[in-house]
């Protein structure tokens, strides 16, 4: 283990060590409670299966033949989601063929952030993870299951899954992926035509016709976007089977996996081992942050695996992040980081790849527990069907394209994907991994801005054809969500094509979109909380340079102290936000993973 990784390890092991020790007393006085089947009275029994087929209620009564219940992230306006419409009866007959059963415990909400970009419900997204964590664990509060598959795939639903199934981390849960759709208009060509849509050049008929081209049919945006950066985590958290996230829908083998996926929970739940809290520990979340930096991965999840860790008794922060990312080499180029989306990166060699290559550096744990029954180096593997049945070998030796995937020891850059802004303005995360060096400093008058529409307002009419930095405030946690600013990206992108030095900072989001711009993210504490961002004003100077790790504030402190902060207007109504008040007013700061759970 490199020492960057191992000091960073034994700091979070120290830090969790109270929060950690009271999640595993609960963790160990619910498995010494043993299964919840076996405490149920005979009308909890009754209940609990009455609307089962006559043979498995027979199959239910043995104590031996393992319950699995489903918790389904199913509908069909996510085309990631879309798939798991035949799952349940997929895995009731692969439950059946090993003597178990399955039922559908219950199923959570899943919003397309794709479909509400730009748009008021928006403001819900980031909401919506902890919904679904709480929804997860009403669906497992029946207590009548032995193991869990999680269904889910995008943005906020994995990281909900994960938190809500973690209330019952003494059960084996196995998270189980639907695959990325087939590849459609490439991607330099879709940014091409955004941006100049975003320019005037083209109109609406010919930017619908691009996206319509890019997301086609079932199965993940192939972007890597927030979606398919959870898949690579799973893996390389040891969640999944080796192998499944990438693999497409419909498939033999994406079938194949699924029955696998049922036959191993079966199997764990039998041997009562591997429970989701046991696998999910400190070296377990230091390998997931290693491979977000690794791959390039969604600034979401600065936010997000803080949040899942928290749920383990886990304490994370930003400079975890920073610090890690800084010994990380960055191995993989997937579109927004190039041209190549994650169908290539899975021809080239893949998530086992990448494991791999950071095993064999001494960048990930490998002693850790998986939901395989082996060690993390059972994934630098590749699935493949042989008889009917799932085998796995060895990923190849070589990367197939250099141009999206790297070893190690010839990495596209010698450092990861994240880097932590901080000075007088608070902390923020930025992603560098697609800007390029001549872009990361920028120093330049600040053009604040209180929503995303008046950020478009301001570039249509050309008042931001200058060097310039802009600020969006009153968009984190308590102001009103913390919502995605994703269409801001062509703009700002035309603007630099431009030449001009421009830059982006908020206490908002902007997840898988972050690119070649200069974008310093979840700025900590907020606008709405009295933050330093309440008191910027249009033409303070501003420096970000993401190199030096720096977000400074060129304006007299004394001035800066004296001025009063701006006041964010009345919280907006309709679609659904008006019943939101309470998230906004009790969640915490983006730092501590912005949740209601955990504030």
């Amino acid at each position: 283990m490199t020492p960057v990784i191992a000091a960073v390890t034994r700091r979070i092991q120290n830090r969790s060590r109270e929060s950690r020790s009271q999640y595993l007393g609960r963790l160990h006085a619910a498995r010494r409670a043993g299964p919840g089947r076996a405490k149920l009275s005979c009308a909890n029994h009754a209940h609990a299966f009455a609307g089962q087929t006559a043979a498995d209620k027979l199959r239910v009564k043995d104590p031996g033949a393992p319950n699995i219940g489903i918790v389904t992230a199913y509908n069909d306006m996510l085309s990631a989601h879309q798939p798991f419409e035949a799952y349940p009866r997929q895995i009731r007959e692969a439950a059946r063929e090993v003597g178990a059963t399955a039922q559908v415990a219950g199923g959570v909400p899943a919003m397309c952030d794709g479909v509400t970009q730009g748009r008021p419900g928006m403001e819900l997204s980031l909401f919506s993870r902890d919904v679904i964590a709480m929804a997860t664990a009403i669906a497992l509060s029946h207590d009548a299951f032995d193991a869990v598959l999680a269904l889910g795939v995008c943005d906020k639903i994995v990281p909900g899954l994960l938190i809500g199934a973690l209330a019952f981390g003494h059960l084996p849960v196995l998270l189980v992926p639907a695959g990325p759709m087939e590849s459609g208009l490439p991607n330099a060509e879709k940014s091409r035509i955004r941006n100049a849509y975003a320019a005037g050049e083209v109109g609406r008929d010919e930017l619908l016709a691009a996206e319509t081209k890019s997301y086609h049919g079932p199965g993940t945006c192939t972007f890597y976007g927030t979606a398919n950066t959870n898949q690579m985590l799973m893996e390389t958290m040891g969640l999944h089977l080796p192998g499944a996230a990438f693999v497409h829908p419909d498939s033999d083998l994406r079938v194949g996996l699924t029955r696998a996926a049922v036959h191993r929970a079966v199997a764990l739940a039998r041997a009562h081992e591997a429970p989701l809290g046991l696998v999910l520990d400190e070296k377990a979340i230091v390998n997931g942050i290693v491979g977000l930096m690794a791959t390039g991965g969604s600034t979401n999840h600065a936010i997000h695996l803080v949040a899942i860790a928290r749920a383990a008794g886990i304490l994370v922060d930003w400079t975890d992040f920073d610090e890690i990312s800084g010994t990380t080499p960055l191995l993989a180029r997937i579109y927004p980081n190039g041209p190549a989306d994650v169908n290539a990166f899975q021809a080239a060699g893949g998530t086992g790849f990448v494991i791999r290559e950071l095993l064999d550096q001494g960048l990930l744990h490998e002693d850790v527990t998986t939901v395989s029954g082996a060690t993390l180096r059972a994934y630098a593997a590749e699935p493949a069907m042989v008889d009917n049945e799932i085998a796995w070998h060895t990923v190849p030796e070589k990367s197939l394209d250099d141009t999206i995937l790297r070893p190690a020891a010839a990495p596209f850059s010698r450092d990861g994907g994240l880097r932590l802004l901080s000075g007088a303005l608070g902390r923020a995360v930025i992603k560098v991994s697609a800007v390029k060096a001549e872009h990361r400093r920028v120093e330049a008058p600040a053009a604040i801005f209180d929503s995303q529409d008046d950020v478009l307002d301001a570039f249509r009419q050309g008042r931001l054809d200058r060097d310039v930095i802009v600020f969006v405030r009153f968009q984190g946690p308590k102001a009103n969500g913390m919502p995605e600013l994703h269409n801001l990206m062509a703009p700002l992108s035309v603007l630099q094509d431009r030449g001009y030095r421009v830059a982006l900072v908020t206490d908002g989001r902007l997840s898988g979109a972050s690119g070649r711009i200069p974008a310093a993210l979840h700025l900590v504490p907020e606008a709405q909380t009295g933050g330093p961002l309440a008191r910027l004003r249009d033409g303070d100077m501003v420096l970000l340079d993401a190199d030096a790790g720096i977000l400074e504030l060129k304006v007299e402190s004394g001035t800066f102290a004296g001025r009063a902060g701006a006041q964010r207007p009345l919280a907006a109504q309709g679609c659904g936000r008006e019943l939101f008040g309470n998230f906004r007013a009790h969640i915490g700061d983006a730092e501590c993973g912005a949740s209601v759970l955990f504030a």
